[in-house]
């Protein structure tokens, strides 16, 4: 059985950490942090972790949701991180989590004659060569070469004069936020104390040595000492803003830089496949997301707001203007259903662009009982989680299993193929389409039977939930209930992708998902109308954000809008 992330795990969580001293204690629950908990939890380390705001509300929800090898690095000669990324993109699909990373083709569009399909051929075979002898399965197709009129024919709103022919490969893709969610709730499964909202504002010293954090429940203003024998910072961007709490102790730097996203519905590009396309600094994707595109990115430098990166109008042109050199019909702004932001922690000591900058993870321990991570990317979070606890054993003395994470699937995964064979008894037996069940267990995989559990106790829930027709209400009741859903921003933005899929990003459905959570939190009127209004003006603080032109002004429109907590 999985544990549900529930209010009362949340409280027993900070009780637990409030009376026991644990070996390990993990700060941050984007992706790295929750990975890393479930890699020192199944070593059979106690274990806690603690995230300020959200699970993956930075980096890990904002991400181009890919699991990918990533050919650009491949081209800057970065073979070990090419390799051990597409081990674990096999990893992933095969095993781990194959209920929420799924294939993904993409059409590589060659523009010259003669020496391009060669080049791009060239390391388009070694990246499936490199995948095939990898440790794992390789999960996806080989790579294949197609004339312009065969590359017209899966993406036939293409120009047929920004094309001279094509190279199709697979890649894959993954909900980032619910796969990070999926990853603690599978921590807390097998023992970690989970706890969202709990913002660490010091550390506990005995000397030089780092015994522990004080952290404060965001939720209730209670203040507690969670002693540990070693501490993980995973904080991603707010690496730098940890380490001060230390004194500024140790050469790890981090440098943001901002990536922006654009979400388009399906139907305005015809297309069987994805899209890679080079720009000037980097490479550009359009990425098939159920019934739309996801457009990006971007790769500035950024110094603003960490917490609520902002998109300006610039960015928006910037990825419009690209994308729109290769299509028949150009995208304009009317046709964006939804803009996100995201800011990756990058590594770095020296000045060079962020573009330029190596995807390496750095391990350091500045002063003894404190781990930090930071870098790497989103694919290869299992082997920063791994790294970062092998550097925590060496504080621990004794002798400490290996990492077993390659072999612990992610709750959801036991049971996904069965129920995937079984999907049109799963639509007899609930009432719900066929093709709720398809998105059910693309989402859920295994733990769909939860799901359908609480349609059949409470038959209101099986409806759409109003202002968009791809969630059902019950999907609300389970982020509460099980997901670890705290807030009205957890549900539209991240348990579900409500705010960047629907034209009015989300303000319809603000106040009906609202309802359905006060009655699992016990809020009052006054409590969910606080809730939905505090969406409501985050909504516009973005909308106002994207009208901006410059960085500066397009983070003070959005700090308008400050969390909730």
């Amino acid at each position: 059985m999985s544990t549900a992330l529930n209010p009362q795990h949340r409280s027993a969580s900070l009780d637990a950490l409030a009376t026991f001293e644990v070996d390990v204690l993990v700060v941050g629950g984007g992706v790295v942090g929750a990975g890393t908990a479930l890699d020192a939890v199944t070593r059979g380390l106690t274990t806690g972790l603690v995230e300020q705001r959200d699970f993956a509300s930075g980096t890990s929800s904002r991400s181009s949701k890919l699991v990918h090898g990533g050919l650009r690095y491949l081209e800057m000669l970065d073979f070990g991180l090419v390799r051990e990324a597409l081990e674990e993109r096999g990893l992933l699909l095969t095993r781990l989590a194959p209920h929420l990373v799924r294939p993904v083709p993409f059409l590589y569009p060659l523009t010259h004659h003669g020496w391009e399909r060669p080049y791009v051929g060239a390391g388009l075979a070694l990246y499936d060569a490199m995948a095939m002898a990898g440790k794992y399965d390789m999960g996806v197709p080989r790579h294949r070469h197609l004339s312009r009129r065969g590359a017209l024919r899966l993406a036939p709103d293409l120009r047929p004069d920004a094309l001279v022919g094509a190279i199709r490969y697979y890649d894959a893709q993954v909900d980032d936020a619910r796969h990070t969610m999926m990853l603690a709730r599978t921590a807390a499964t097998h023992g970690a104390h989970v706890a969202s909202r709990t913002k660490v504002v010091a550390f506990l010293r005995e000397g030089e040595r780092v015994t522990g954090a004080r952290v404060v429940d965001l939720e209730t203003g209670r203040e507690i000492d969670v002693h540990a024998r070693v501490v993980v910072n995973a904080a991603g961007v707010w690496t730098n803003d940890i380490q001060e709490l230390v004194g500024g102790r140790g050469s790890l730097r981090v440098q943001a830089s901002k990536g922006i996203h654009l979400v388009v519905p399906r139907d305005r590009i015809r297309s069987e496949t994805g899209l890679i396309l080079r720009t000037e600094k980097s490479v550009l994707f359009v990425i098939p997301w159920g019934r739309h595109w996801i457009i990006g990115t971007t790769d500035t430098p950024w110094d603003l707001d960490k917490a609520h990166p902002a998109a300006s109008r610039a960015d928006i042109d910037y990825l419009l203007g690209h994308v729109n050199q290769v299509l028949k019909e150009p995208l304009t702004h009317a046709d964006v259903e939804g803009v996100y932001a995201g800011l990756r922690p990058l590594a770095s000591g020296q000045s060079e662009p962020t573009s330029r900058i190596s995807r390496e993870h750095t391990v350091v321990a500045p002063v003894p009982g404190l781990v930090m991570i930071a870098g790497g990317k989103y694919t290869t979070y299992r082997v920063m989680g791994r790294d970062a606890v092998d550097a925590a054993v060496h504080s621990l003395g004794g002798t400490v299993p290996p990492s077993v994470t390659d072999v612990v699937r992610l709750v959801g995964a036991d049971g996904f193929e069965t129920r995937t064979n079984q999907r049109e008894s799963l639509a007899r037996r609930s009432g719900l389409h066929v093709a709720r069940i398809d998105h059910l267990l693309g989402r859920y995989g295994g733990l769909v039977d939860e799901l359908l559990e609480l349609v059949d106790v409470r038959p209101d829930l099986a409806a759409p939930l109003a202002g968009t027709e791809d969630y059902l209400r019950a999907e609300v009741v389970y982020a509460v209930s099980h997901e670890g859903a705290r807030h009205l921003d957890d549900v539209l933005t991240r348990r579900t992708r409500i705010s960047i899929e629907t034209f009015d990003r989300g303000v319809h459905a603000a106040r009906p998902a609202a309802e359905l959570m006060a009655g699992e939190l016990g809020w009052d009127q006054a409590r969910l109308d606080e809730e939905v209004d505090h969406y409501l003006r985050r909504v516009e603080a973005e909308r106002q954000s994207q009208l901006a032109l410059t960085d500066q002004e397009a983070d003070e429109a959005r700090v308008a809008a400050p969390d909730i907590v």
